[in-house]
């Protein structure tokens, strides 16, 4: 089935809640086809009755490599292709480093990054085909510097930038975008249910305590709207110079050029040093 620019396909991960579901009515709204995905298939029944000539739902585990073959195939026979991919399925985890168990952490890089990547490598090919389409990857502001109780989570965003920015590169002569979305504090379920908090250690109560509460209270007090940023995304992606990396809110603005500016003034005090290592003649 060909689709005109005006009801192109938007392939969305983690669709069941906060900026999953935002991003599914706004792509509804605007006339676009829409594939919602999520593990349970009940929490994206509200999305798929919404329009149901527009919405396919299909289940599909992001850490499942048969489900993501499966999704993507409906997706493929039902629309015919896929114009945007939004890697939004993920969530975070509160604690030290040592205070994350192996699993634990492992579980994260797995949905987080792996999760990800292998949604990615699986619409690849039809966008390689069609010469066209977008590479939304939902990343963080702690996808560009890291804050104590946070290492893990911010671990698997930055391994999720690094690859973007490769990515970026290797598909752009094919005719697709790929962009690197760092949200600051939006009203999501994050800080809800998409939150695992870590065993707590002794040692580290003074230094993660505060991190931990900040988690906790700021659920549903975050001043970010969802919807807002579905809006500037889809501005972003329409936009013929559109950027490796879009932060959203203003604390994700904020963060990111003061940890800009922090990593060059520290470069600048010890450029000496790190100059100073070639082999002497």
């Amino acid at each position: 089935m060909e689709n005109t620019e005006t009801n192109k396909v938007w392939f969305i991960t983690g669709a069941s809640a906060g900026f999953g579901k935002a991003f599914a009515e706004y792509a509804i709204s605007q006339n676009y086809n829409v594939v919602v995905t999520a593990r349970r298939l009940d929490k994206l029944a509200a999305l798929e009755a919404l329009a149901p000539n527009q919405v396919l739902a299909p289940k599909m585990d992001v850490t499942d490599n048969s489900q993501i073959e499966e999704a993507v195939d409906k997706a493929m026979k039902r629309f015919g292709q896929i114009d945007v991919l939004i890697n939004n399925a993920g969530y975070g985890t509160v604690g030290a480093v040592e205070e994350t168990p192996e699993d634990e952490l492992r579980a994260q890089m797995e949905t987080n990054f792996f999760g990800a990547i292998a949604v990615t490598k699986a619409v690849l090919p039809h966008m390689r085909d069609q010469k066209s389409g977008a590479i939304v990857n939902m990343s963080s502001m702690g996808g560009q510097m890291s804050f104590g109780g946070f290492g893990p989570y911010s671990a698997s965003k930055f391994a999720l930038e690094g690859a973007s920015e490769a990515l970026a590169q290797e598909v752009g002569p094919f005719g697709i975008k790929v962009m690197i979305v760092e949200p600051g504090a939006f009203r999501t379920d994050f800080a809800g249910s998409a939150l695992k908090h870590m065993p707590e250690m002794d040692a580290y109560k003074d230094i993660v305590g505060g991190t931990r509460e900040f988690a906790q209270s700021m659920d549903q007090t975050q001043e970010g709207d969802p919807a807002k940023a579905a809006i500037a995304i889809d501005k972003a992606l329409l936009a013929d110079n559109t950027p490796l990396r879009l932060q959203l809110g203003e604390d994700s603005i904020n963060a990111v050029r003061d940890h800009s500016e922090a990593l060059l003034a520290e470069m600048k005090a010890w450029e000496h040093v790190g100059l100073d290592t070639k082999v002497s003649a």
